[in-house]
């Protein structure tokens, strides 16, 4: 059933597009202000976020290593080569660029909302009465509506949508420095297995001779066959240990090979080892050097933390979907229309005649259940806890960094101390060793002493990971690794 078609003169017309604007205007000047305002932080970020434990660490001219890229805080060609490859092949990092191109097609639909909608609906019928001769009916029109953005809902969603694309690329670049993070990481632990793997490889050797010494020993009757158990249990005890570091390297390298999405396969690494089996060379205390502590000021923090400015586009869209729930209070004004050609005007003719109309209509939510007054404040207090997470967030970070900086220091202390105890304990290894041999030191001393050495050997080397991991953390937590 066709709609009936209301004609006025121009006079008419005139007039009650002249009410209608100067409704419009009054509109726009009593509220329309209010709700196109733009979103500016007014969180008070938290003072002394990095708290005590970086005195004497941060950089003089303010700089952080943050402001460093990944390429050059990574100097090792095989580390480079294989975040390289994860940056290109990652699902998860994948997944976050699509989210991105997601976000980006709802702000073009956002943005599109201002202009107006066509229809094309052509409509065809046939009727009979009584069996009589089929009549045939046409319709032909294109239809277009547009809703007059009075109140600045449109305005509100679209910038909502803005903020909704800074969020997908923010969780990109988490994601990213995330991934070189772990990458990291696992690649200085499967170095950290290697070293492990040398150290316990020449134990062995060495042990074995020891063993061979006591058994000949004890051939000779100088020894007891409790020395050569005791020898044989401590050797088959590294034994073990190897086996369970190969193993370790082997799930490192499958670790490994999963974020870059490969099937399991070698990882070619550097040698993380040292000068002689005793002493760690000028590469192992790379991490520990001045220049990879650089924190910087907390501004900077904030600028480059992409948990941070994620926070903070949270509340950017939270502040405008409550724009957009104000909006809803107030009328919504559209426009429609339609033209075309039809047979069908009560009377079917042929040809068919042109045909149009207009219509401009107001709506006024009177009463809505309540639905209305809770959507606003929901979106009030949606945006009053996103506030409250993001100062937490940022003191989650200070306490981030905070915590990384103390893994360092703790580290670079130790350093010196197991680099000593490991060569007093050497000493005292083969002293003993040749105290035993001639007769004046028992095969209990011997033992301990080779188990004492291999002990702090590991702890050196395990130390030394540790202060590369929290170096790595530290260039997270101060917002390295996006670029």
């Amino acid at each position: 059933m066709m709609t009936k078609i209301f004609k006025h003169s121009p006079i008419k017309l005139s007039f009650i597009i002249y009410h209608l604007s100067f409704s419009l205007a009054l509109c726009l000047m009593f509220t329309g202000c209010g709700l196109y305002q733009k979103y500016e932080k007014t969180v008070q970020d938290p003072t002394d976020v990095f708290g005590s434990a970086t005195a004497g660490v941060s950089g003089g001219d303010g700089t952080s290593i943050a402001q460093t890229s990944w390429r050059e805080f990574f100097s090792d060609p095989y580390l480079q080569q294989l975040i390289e490859q994860a940056l290109a092949n990652n699902t998860d990092l994948n997944t976050a660029r699509i989210n991105i191109e997601k976000s980006e097609a709802q702000l073009k639909s956002a943005k599109l909302a201002y202009l107006p909608s066509l229809y094309f609906s052509p409509q065809g019928s046939l009727s009979s009465f009584d069996n009589a001769e089929a009549t045939k009916a046409y319709n032909l029109q294109m239809q277009a509506s547009m809703d007059l953005d009075v109140f600045g809902s449109i305005t509100s969603k679209k910038r909502a949508a803005k903020a909704a694309v800074l969020q997908a690329q923010m969780s990109e670049e988490a994601t990213r420095s995330n991934l070189i993070s772990t990458l990291a990481q696992q690649y200085y632990k499967l170095m950290l297995l290697d070293r492990e793997l040398e150290i316990l490889t020449l134990t062995d050797s060495l042990w074995k001779a020891s063993l061979d010494t006591q058994q000949a020993l004890y051939e000779n009757g100088k020894s007891y066959s409790t020395a050569v158990n005791q020898q044989e249990s401590s050797w088959l005890s590294v034994k073990t240990q190897i086996v369970d570091i190969r193993r370790g390297i082997r799930a490192t390298e499958n670790a490994i090979c999963s974020i870059l999405c490969i099937t399991p396969q070698h990882i070619e690494r550097e040698h993380w080892g040292a000068e002689n089996q005793y002493h760690t060379s000028a590469e192992d205390r790379r991490m520990f050097e001045n220049r990879y502590l650089r924190v910087g000021v907390p501004a900077l923090m904030l600028e480059l933390r992409p948990d941070i400015r994620l926070a903070n586009y949270f509340m950017e869209e939270a502040f405008y979907n409550t724009q957009n729930a104000r909006a809803a209070f107030y009328p919504s004004i559209s426009l429609t229309g339609a033209a075309g050609w039809t047979n069908n005007n009560g009377i079917i003719v042929n040809p068919g005649k042109l045909l149009w109309q207009a219509v401009a209509s107001l709506s006024q939510p009177l009463f809505a259940r309540g639905q209305i007054k809770a959507n606003y404040k929901i979106s009030q207090l949606t945006e009053e806890n996103l506030k409250k997470k993001y100062v937490q967030t940022v003191i989650n970070a200070g306490n981030d960094v905070n915590e990384a900086i103390a893994d360092c220091q703790a580290a670079r202390e130790k350093h010196d101390y197991y680099h000593r105890q490991v060569e007093v304990l050497y000493e005292a290894y083969t002293g003993t060793h040749e105290l035993m041999d001639n007769g004046k030191a028992s095969y209990l001393e011997v033992l301990t002493a080779q188990e004492s050495l291999l002990s702090a050997q590991l702890s050196e080397a395990e130390n030394l990971y540790s202060g590369a991991q929290a170096v790595i953390a530290l260039y997270i937590a101060l917002g390295g690794g996006t670029k």
